[in-house]
Formats: C-alpha cells, sequence, structure tokens
C-alpha cells in the first residue's frame, strides 16, 4: 500500500510538515522534523528510481481520477533522475541549515524558515513528478513564492530589493507560462501532458499553438535564468541565506530546465520544436552568449557568492547549448550537467556558507590568508572548483566531456573552443579565491577564526565526495542520460544521434 502511494507522499508529506515546523516554534525540533523529512524524501526518490530503472513507468491518479480527467503523477526514469538530485540536495542541505541559519537568522524567523524550505521542497518536487500543465504551474508557484520569502530572510537590506526583483521576474515568467498553457487548453480541451503530446501532432501549423509554445518557452526560460532573463540571478544567490544559495543553486534552474525539457520533447515533440519552430536559431547564441558573458562577468567580481552565481549563468548555457545540438549526445550532455551541476555548485556554495558562518564576510578581501585557520572548509571549495573548472575525475569533466563529443559529431567546433574557453575562465576566477585564501595574509587587527564547525563540513564534504564519486563511477548518471535522451528524441521524432 505505502509503496503505491510513494509518488504522492514526495509532495504530501513536506506540505505536511511545513506547517508542523510553524506550529512547533523555535528549538531543535523543527530542524529535526524538517531533516527527517528531507531524508525520508530522498528515501521514496531512491525507492521510485529503482522501479523505474528498467524503463518501466509509475502513475499516481488523484482521487483515483483517472488521466486525462484527473491530476496524473508520473514517474519514469528522467523524472526520477531529477527527483533524486532534487532530494539529494535537500537531505544535505537540511542538516546543515540547523548550525547555519543560527547565526544569520533571528531565533523567531528559524521555524518560519524551516516552513519555507519544505514548501519550496514540495512545489520543486512536484514540478518534476507531476504530468499535468496547469498542477505544474500551482507547484511552480508554490515553489516561487516560498522561494521569495527564504531570499528575503537576508541578513543584508538588499536581499528584500533582490526578492522582490525575482517576485517581479519570476511573475511574469509564471504569467507567460499560464498564457501558453491556456492557448494549449483552448487548443485541445486538455491539460494532461500526454494527451496534450497525441492531440498537438494534429494542429500542425496552428498559429495558436506556435503562440503558446512561445509563451511556454519564454516564461520557463525566464524561470530557469537563461540569458538575457537572468536578471534575477545574482542577486538572489549574493543576498540570501547562505543556506539558501546552496539550495537554490542546486536545484531551482534545475527543476525550471527539466520542465523546459519535458514541453519540448514529451509535449510539443522535437520535431516542432526544432524543425517548425526553428528553436535552436535562437536558443544556441543566446546560450552561447550566456557562457561567455557569465563566465567573464564572474571574473570580475569581489563577492565569491555573485561570483558563483554568474558562474551559474555560463553553466545554463552549457546546458542550453546541448539541448540546441540536436543530438542524443547533445541531449545527454545536457542532462549530464543538469545532474552534476547541481552536485558542483551545492558543493562550492555550503563551502562559502562555512566561511561566511566564521567571518561574517564572503567577499575576496575578507578571506585572505584563511586557508590557513580554515583548511578544510578552503579544501572543499578548492575540490568544488576543480569539479567546476572540469578536471578529469570530477563530474563537471564528464558533463563537458559529452557536450564535446556532441559539438564533435555536429562539426561545430567554436562550441569546442568555447567549452574550452570558458573553462580556463573558470580557472581564472576559482584561481583568484585560491590565492586569496591560500597566499594572502589575515590583516593584523582580524580576529582569529577556527574550523567551521563539523555540521557544515560534514555536508560539505559529503557533496564534494559525490562530485568525484559521480565523476569516477559513471554508470549510473551517464546510463540512464544516455536512455532517457535516446528515448526522449526517439519518441518525439526528431534530431539525430
Amino acid at each position: 500500500m505505502i509503496a503505491e502511494n510513494l509518488p504522492a507522499l514526495l509532495v504530501v508529506l513536506p506540505l505536511l510538515g511545513a506547517p508542523l515546523c510553524l506550529l512547533l516554534g523555535r528549538g531543535r525540533w523543527t530542524w529535526a522534523l524538517a531533516t527527517l523529512i528531507s531524508w525520508a524524501l530522498l528515501a521514496i526518490s531512491i525507492a521510485l528510481l529503482w522501479q523505474v530503472r528498467d524503463g518501466a513507468e509509475l502513475h499516481y491518479a488523484f482521487g483515483d481520477w483517472e488521466p486525462p480527467w484527473g491530476i496524473d503523477y508520473v514517474v519514469d526514469r528522467l523524472a526520477a533522475y531529477v527527483l533524486l538530485i532534487v532530494s539529494l540536495i535537500g537531505a544535505v542541505v537540511m542538516p546543515y541549515a540547523g548550525r547555519s541559519i543560527a547565526t544569520e537568522l533571528a531565533p523567531r524567523l528559524q521555524p518560519v524558515f524551516f516552513t519555507l524550505m519544505l514548501l519550496c521542497l514540495a512545489g520543486l518536487l512536484g514540478i518534476v513528478i507531476t504530468g499535468d500543465a496547469f498542477n505544474l504551474f500551482v507547484l511552480l508557484e508554490i515553489s516561487s513564492l516560498a522561494t521569495y520569502a527564504l531570499i528575503s530572510l537576508g541578513g543584508d537590506r538588499r536581499a528584500l530589493t533582490a526578492a522582490y526583483q525575482y517576485l517581479i521576474m519570476g511573475t511574469i515568467g509564471a504569467t507567460f507560462y499560464l498564457i501558453g498553457i491556456g492557448l494549449l487548453y483552448m487548443l485541445t480541451g486538455t491539460l494532461n501532458m500526454a494527451d496534450l503530446s497525441v492531440r498537438i501532432t494534429e494542429l500542425a501549423g496552428s498559429s495558436t499553438l506556435h503562440t503558446a509554445f512561445a509563451f511556454i518557452t519564454v516564461g520557463l526560460a525566464l524561470k530557469l535564468a537563461m540569458f538575457p532573463l537572468h536578471l534575477w540571478l545574482p542577486n538572489a544567490y549574493g543576498f540570501a541565506p547562505s543556506v539558501v544559495s546552496a539550495f537554490l543553486a542546486a536545484t531551482a534552474t534545475k527543476v525550471a530546465l527539466y520542465a523546459m525539457i519535458r514541453f519540448i520533447y514529451s509535449v510539443f515533440g522535437a520535431e516542432f520544436t526544432f524543425t517548425e519552430m526553428h528553436t535552436q536559431v535562437l536558443l544556441l547564441p543566446l546560450a552561447v552568449a550566456g557562457v561567455l558573458i557569465g563566465s567573464v562577468v564572474a571574473a570580475f567580481q569581489h563577492g565569491v557568492k555573485r561570483m558563483h552565481a554568474y558562474s551559474s549563468l555560463a553553466q545554463i548555457g552549457y546546458m542550453l547549448i546541448g539541448i540546441g545540438l540536436m543530438s542524443v549526445t547533445g541531449l545527454t550532455a545536457a542532462l549530464l550537467h543538469l545532474f552534476n551541476h547541481a552536485l558542483i555548485k551545492g558543493a562550492l556554495f555550503l563551502a562559502i556558507g562555512a566561511l561566511f558562518y566564521r567571518l561574517r564576510d564572503s567577499r575576496l578581501p575578507a578571506l585572505s590568508g584563511i586557508a590557513r585557520q580554515m583548511p578544510w572548509t578552503m579544501g572543499a571549495f578548492v575540490a568544488g572548483g576543480l569539479s567546476l573548472i572540469g578536471v578529469p575525475g570530477t563530474v563537471g569533466f564528464v558533463s563537458k566531456w559529452y557536450l564535446i563529443l556532441a559539438a564533435v559529431e555536429n562539426g561545430w567546433w567554436p562550441v569546442v573552443v568555447l567549452v574550452i574557453v570558458a573553462s580556463l575562465i573558470a580557472v581564472v576566477y576559482i584561481g583568484r579565491v585560491i590565492e586569496t585564501a591560500y597566499f594572502g595574509q589575515r590583516p593584523k587587527d582580524a580576529v582569529p577564526v577556527t574550523e567551521a564547525p563539523l555540521a557544515l563540513l560534514i555536508p560539505t564534504w559529503l557533496l564534494v565526495a559525490t562530485n568525484f564519486y559521480f565523476g569516477i563511477e559513471t554508470d549510473l548518471t551517464v546510463d540512464i542520460a544516455v536512455d532517457v535522451a535516446a528515448g526522449l528524441i526517439g519518441t518525439s521524432g526528431g534530431g539525430g544521434s
């Protein structure tokens, strides 16, 4: 009985836990409940991945209303793959949060923080698992509203401005998406994604269908911070509480990218997307610009959190290039980097959070010589930086390797050069932090600090370890990504291998 309800529990558990955290109020019990729920969600995600490992597909119809009439939750290998990374990040970040927010948030705000984190987690997991286009909008808004509030909790007053900016742009994105869904419903009379994919094939050449596609794509592009719709991202990551920056950097944009992949391949189909709409003509130049501009701007940042916010813009560009290459290998690279970048940025932002915990500052001048006092924290940052650069043996190398393979297959050598140049620029901005921390001198009037507590180091190093484990043992991630990419392109009738 429980096994049959696992898909629903992924969303129901955090939704039930959120108000309980608020009712429990201050104290360790609130943190313990949120942590327990996050671990349960990870266990459920692993169980679901195990059930669909051979290509099976699980369905859960709410209220026994069969699709397309009712809301259908669907778990296939792609959904299980993304559920795993979102729940893994949640399960690592929640224990970290207990100690981290103790110094960044007033005690009265801490129950609110855990309530919002669980709501955000419920929304993100629901987006991944739902098979209903309107239900996706509802869950997108649940996660977004929680995110706006989480960002506003930052200690810097600029966090309020960042949250407001994200609210405005996020609302525009959600409105675009909702208009697109409304147009699709007007055309087809259904909101079920599987049903939509069947009915859309009968509407070739419809200008209303083209308009719906454009609205949905732009709305999701804004949510995933595609260049130049990324203006909310640097401030949101830069001024949010440290643990919120880590959680959002590792999950929010990845889930939005997943939603875009779902619509491109499972709902509209690759042939409609790339042959009829020629989406790659717009997607590729913007993705390339995002990689270059994000990398270059990151190299000139003095705040380490903002540096890695702009770096995330470049990494999103890599994923979009993979989609734009219109091949199995390109989509494989995009799916791999979706998973791998979550591990990379999660590790880096948790390391930055540990530095902030001791220094109350994450700007470069504050980090001068800090490696001698916080060797384990800086060691984690260096390891995460190596993965971001793409050093062999790390997850960053795996996804960049597949992106280069896809570019070579298509004969797009400029993309190969772009990946190499952007990786060299990553060496520059990661190198700036390392140089400052290891070779700089602590100011004479600086207060001595000690290493970050184990409550912060253990989650950070756990994510660092996954960067190397999945960089060496690639069977799980690569096999799933290759099979999913082949399945999506094969069943949607577009692209080539």
